[in-house]
């Protein structure tokens, strides 16, 4: 079966110049990529530069694909990913704080995480299209402003239950999906053979972040006398301090495109780019259940007293996770083949894990589903980007995915929640709905792979 021209892999995309580039940044803007003409435009006149869709002609460098500023870049947006989906992974601290303090249902809990995961996700769509547009800068120093006042003015809300959903959720949210998108596609940018490598040290950030944040909350909240309230000021802090060498540094690769459409509505009639977004989103539906309801599981299931350390454990072996299958996607296997292997062992993992009955028991479930989920969130985003070979396009069909997953994204621990509350306290629910979801979201995927290659044994 033929391959769908808009998900051929960006390199074979690629037109070299008549002599090698040079390790020199200064030496890529001589080789281009090959952009197809506007279909109402004038055609190109040179064999190296083409026009976009849009009504500016660009000419688009090939990435670096390594040197000192694109793995400049990679640390950049690896204390994005630090700053972002670390911190909601360290949202079960929370969710077992406010639970016992709050006097909340795990349900009423579950939302202010969910609007955190939600606000992530769907501020893609905008901030996404404002990157291609060259308004990157205002969108990070925005966000970076918003994400540190959320935390700090949650510090002010201890036994406000509405506050803390204002600042923590809704603030802090809006700041990070001013993040996300754009510094994922700008790092992306820099590197087309390397992106798959790259962006497994990206995302590896979601699990340092997990372990940073987690480690502190749970050191002040449960074992010394700061409370609540410094606690927050202390994350804050955290948070301002990680971010400033991104606000110094952090550059967009590709040229501006100040034209196009907010949403590109021809995607939706790929059969892979649909498939792609159903499989995701089926899967973020029961991925995270882990992440926000492992403590409050060990501790009213188990009886374990210091159960915060699983979420530290679950994001620690993420990082291995994050690095190592990408690693090994971006050598043997290709991303999708790799994606759909660890989804699978992911959706099992979450069924077994209602067997799961001793502290032993548990600590090793959450070393082998910390290192699976790791790789299924850090596959997920470079997938994602490798939804479009127009360069230029990158953020806006990277924020488009990732603006339709933050529906799933927002149900997810309301509804895992609402089945926790319904069963009494009983997690069996929850975790039917989280496995299962999982699991139909990969053949989903699977569905996805023989759009674009069919059932050929190859590396994709």
């Amino acid at each position: 079966m033929s391959q769908s021209p808009s998900m051929i892999d960006p390199e074979k995309q690629i037109v070299q110049s008549s002599s090698h580039a040079s390790d020199s940044s200064s030496d890529y803007a001589s080789v281009l990529l090959k952009i197809p003409p506007a279909p109402a435009g004038p055609e190109s006149t040179s064999s190296v530069t083409a026009e976009i869709p849009t009504t500016q002609n660009l000419e688009i460098p090939l990435p670096p694909d390594g040197g000192t500023l694109a793995w400049l870049h990679v640390f950049f947006g690896h204390m994005v990913f630090f700053n972002t989906i670390g911190v909601t992974n360290s949202y079960g601290v929370f969710e077992q704080y406010y639970t016992e303090t709050l006097g909340h249902s795990p349900s009423t809990v579950g939302w202010i995480g969910g609007i955190q995961m939600f606000l992530i996700f769907f501020g893609g769509v905008f901030s996404g299209r404002a990157t291609d547009a060259g308004y990157f800068r205002h969108c990070f120093v925005t966000g970076v402003v918003l994400q540190v006042l959320g935390i700090s003015l949650t510090s002010l809300c201890e036994d406000k239950f509405y506050g803390i959903f204002l600042c923590q959720a809704v603030c802090y949210g809006l700041g990070a999906g001013l993040l996300f998108t754009p510094g994922l596609s700008v790092t992306s940018s820099y590197f087309s053979k390397k992106r798959t490598l790259a962006l497994g040290i990206v995302t590896a950030g979601g699990a340092t972040g997990g372990m940073v944040y987690p480690a502190a909350a749970n050191a002040l909240l449960y074992h010394s006398n700061v409370g609540f309230a410094w606690t927050m000021r202390a994350m804050a802090l955290i948070m301002l301090i990680t971010h400033i060498p991104s606000i110094i540094g952090y550059r967009p690769y590709i040229p501006p495109r100040s034209t196009g459409p907010l949403v590109e509505w021809s995607a939706f009639r790929e059969k892979p780019f649909v498939t792609f977004i159903a499989a995701n989103s089926l899967c973020f539906w029961g991925l995270y259940m882990a992440f926000f309801y492992l403590g409050t599981f060990a501790r009213g299931t188990i009886h374990l007293s210091d159960s915060l350390n699983l979420v530290i454990v679950l994001n620690g072996v993420g990082v291995i996770g994050r690095m190592v299958p990408n690693m090994l996607a971006h050598r043997f296997t290709g991303i999708t083949n790799m994606n759909i292997t660890c989804n699978v062992i992911c959706a099992i993992c979450i069924l077994c894990w209602m067997a799961i009955d001793s502290a032993a028991g548990l600590y090793a479930w959450s070393a082998v589903y910390g290192l699976l989920a790791g790789a299924a969130q850090a596959l997920f985003p470079t997938m994602a980007t490798h939804q479009t070979t127009d360069m230029s396009k990158i953020g806006t069909r990277t924020g488009m995915v990732f603006t339709i997953i933050s529906f799933f994204c927002l149900t997810s621990p309301a509804i895992e929640g609402a089945l926790i509350q319904v069963q009494g306290g009983k997690y069996m629910g929850a975790q039917l709905f989280a496995g299962s979801t999982v699991l139909v979201g990969t053949v989903c995927l699977v569905l996805n792979r023989w759009f674009r290659v069919g059932w050929e044994m190859a590396k994709i």
